[in-house]
């Protein structure tokens, strides 16, 4: 089957060739076929007669279509919906309603509601208490990242509350979970006091990280990065635990539910999977993973989702090891100075070295490419 690429993916193996690197050596570097770089440089080339690229009308064309699909719902009359209710539970049944027929996107913007708000309330969460608890995370990292990773819990919320926030120790504990950080001065992790109420949620694998192929057990986390322009940035990852590879990722500035689907997509993508019957998610219990969006998106795919317990990092240490490998091999080397210039970096790392040249012990020192084209072999 023809290995796909996502459009991020095209943009970046572009631009690195605009910055000089020629066909032969991102072919070689990325696992990509010359000619397919030579389509792509293509598409994205200027006709001399129109002056647009094979990508340009094709992207005209999508905008005429999605023209098409507003046009066909205004048809329907929903357009002075907002007239006519108090409030927004009837658009968002008659986005239930339409939704087969038309993508949601399309769907909010015409009925002039927020996609995320609509997702929120299929999930019945307290989305004003979600906002805060995100804006409570910035400063807990500005916090985290200003004492060079040497404040616990107590001595941040001592900060917060110096800054004016009405926040209790156990909030900042939990969160601090959720971002996957705790002091450095620490030697032993505490898990979270028997007394804290916490959701229930199954943990199918139990700290068995064992497999016998790729596509059985796969591993996803978010982690944040810096940069001078945006400030957090964030990046969410997915890793297949036989071959230790990211067979999909997601950049992006804010750390929002879109992030993890998107990166879980362009993991079933790369896989060349439709259906994940067998397959087994781990993931920790952060509002992106528990959200209706994504819980129905794994349904979809009959995929099982396992949850690590709370404050128990190591029920997923596959991906938390990946994700302090980069920190310390690429993101604490460098100060990006914006979102753009981490995002070719974050390509180059992943695709480039770590999944294509970094040898792993844990996979008889092969590259985590070796491990799967080997799986594939044995298949």
């Amino acid at each position: 089957m023809t290995q796909r690429y996502n459009q991020e993916t095209r943009e970046l193996v572009l631009q690195l060739n605009e910055q000089g690197q020629s066909v032969p050596s991102l072919a070689r570097e990325y696992g990509i076929s010359e000619a397919t770089i030579y389509n792509w440089k293509k598409a994205y080339t200027p006709d001399e007669e129109t002056g647009k690229s094979q990508a340009d009308i094709h992207q005209m064309e999508k905008e005429m279509h999605r023209m098409k699909q507003e046009i066909d719902i205004l048809k329907k009359g929903y357009h002075h919906i907002h007239e006519r209710v108090s409030d927004d539970t009837l658009i968002y049944e008659i986005i239930d309603e339409e939704r087969q027929e038309y993508p949601v996107r399309t769907l909010t913007n015409v009925l002039e509601v927020s996609k995320s708000t609509y997702y929120a309330s299929k999930n019945r969460c307290p989305s004003r208490r979600n906002q805060k608890n995100e804006q409570l995370k910035e400063e807990i990292l500005q916090i985290y990242e200003k004492s060079k990773h040497r404040y616990g819990a107590p001595k941040i919320t001592h900060k917060l509350v110096q800054y004016g926030w009405k926040v209790s120790l156990k909030r900042v504990q939990r969160l601090m979970r959720e971002l996957g950080i705790r002091s450095i001065i620490r030697k032993k992790y505490r898990p979270a006091s028997n007394h804290e109420k916490v959701e229930s949620r199954e943990n199918l694998l139990k700290q068995d990280f064992s497999t016998t192929s790729i596509n059985q057990k796969w591993s996803a986390d978010i982690t944040y990065i810096h940069t001078q322009k945006e400030g957090w940035t964030y990046l969410a990852s997915v890793m297949d635990l036989y071959s230790r590879k990211i067979i999909g990722y997601s950049y992006g500035k804010q750390m929002t539910t879109a992030i993890v689907v998107n990166a879980f997509q362009q993991a079933m993508q790369n896989q060349q999977l439709k259906d994940g019957k067998g397959l087994i998610l781990q993931t920790d219990l952060g509002t992106q993973y528990t959200s209706y969006e994504f819980e129905n998106l794994l349904l979809q795919c009959h995929i099982n989702h396992s949850y690590s317990r709370k404050g128990t990092p190591y029920d997923n240490s596959g991906i938390e090891s990946f994700h302090a490998t980069l920190k310390k091999e690429e993101v604490y080397l460098k100060h990006y100075r914006s979102f753009d210039e981490a995002r070719l970096a974050l390509f180059q790392y992943i695709n480039g070295w770590y999944n294509r040249e970094r040898i792993h012990g844990n996979i008889n020192y092969l590259t985590p490419q070796q491990a799967e084209d080997q799986a594939k072999m044995l298949a």
